[in-house]
């Protein structure tokens, strides 16, 4: 079944201690959408500016993503500057320049309405609740959000909690959202906000996740590889929520699947920068290494 994206589309310069990238397509909808379209047609809402790539178009268009909801505005493009230590932990963020996405309201096109599972990236709640006015009874909607507008716009997030299906969101923000320390206990906390599946990304220590009452733990897939970390969350969930829309099921047992499809597509992601990885890699080598990860966690 066809997935929707909504989220930013930028241009990020990034340094890690393996090498930089300037320039490079960059944004949590466009890492969401290589991972994800790996397994289900994708339909992208975003914005960039006049001056973004031609070229950058054309690596969504290989991969077979809908671009009708990508609006091209006057202006300049979405830039993210990052550096990453020799830890590859949180980046320091060097430059954020928001240019033509900081007017960005998601206008979907009418054939979008319809798509049965939706995801709404890390955006103002304000935008992520104009997407959900805009929908027509889809099957799933999950949501991303940080650290900053659960700090500033907490109202506005906890509108978009009570409409939701599903949240996705960092150990950091859990505690942010909820005040306890407990990972367990905040999630619990946060599915009484309203969605009943809550997605906790750990980093290099794997996800935790509340499915109702089902409780699910997955490791991180490990890499000696580790090139440059930015979009790892969203490929995590474009690779999750990809998986499940072609399913078109529900039940744990494909939820759980579908967090372990988007440890091992991060796991790819993190090899290289930008989507260089996500945008080589096939669905074929993604299941080599869930053959490899089934042998590492069996027991």
């Amino acid at each position: 079944m066809a997935l929707l994206v909504v989220g930013s589309v930028a241009l990020d310069t990034v340094y890690t201690p393996k090498g930089e990238l300037k320039e490079g397509l960059g944004g949590s909808a466009s890492y969401f959408s290589m991972a994800a379209s790996l397994f289900a047609p994708v339909h992208l809402v975003g914005v960039v500016g006049k001056d973004f790539p031609a070229e950058h178009i054309e690596r969504f268009k290989v991969r077979g993503i809908d671009l009708d909801g990508l609006y091209v505005a006057n202006g300049k493009t979405f830039r993210w500057h990052g550096r990453y230590d020799e830890d590859f932990g949180d980046p320091e963020t060097l430059l954020t320049e928001l240019n033509v996405f900081a007017d960005f309201s998601p206008n979907l096109p009418p054939r979008y309405r319809s798509i049965p599972y939706v995801f709404l990236g890390n955006i103002h709640p304000a935008l992520q609740l104009q997407v959900l006015e805009q929908m027509e009874s889809p099957k799933l909607v999950a949501a991303d959000t940080m650290n900053f507008w659960i700090e500033r716009e907490r109202d506005k997030l906890l509108e978009v909690l009570r409409r939701i299906d599903m949240l996705v969101i960092n150990e950091l923000e859990v505690r942010l959202l909820t005040g306890v320390r407990s990972v367990l206990a905040g999630a619990r906390r946060i599915q009484q906000m309203g969605p009943k599946n809550v997605v906790v990304k750990r980093g290099a220590y794997g996800s935790f996740a509340l499915f109702g009452e089902d409780i699910f733990i997955a490791p991180a897939y490990p890499t000696l590889d580790v090139m440059d970390p930015t979009g790892a969350g969203d490929s995590f969930a474009g690779g999750m929520m990809g998986y499940i829309a072609s399913c078109d099921d529900l039940s744990p047992e494909t939820l759980r699947m579908g967090i372990i499809y988007g440890t091992l597509v991060a796991s790819f992601n993190v090899e290289g920068f930008s989507i260089h990885k996500l945008e080589q890699i096939t669905r074929e080598q993604v299941d080599s290494r869930l053959e490899e990860f089934r042998k590492m966690t069996r027991f």
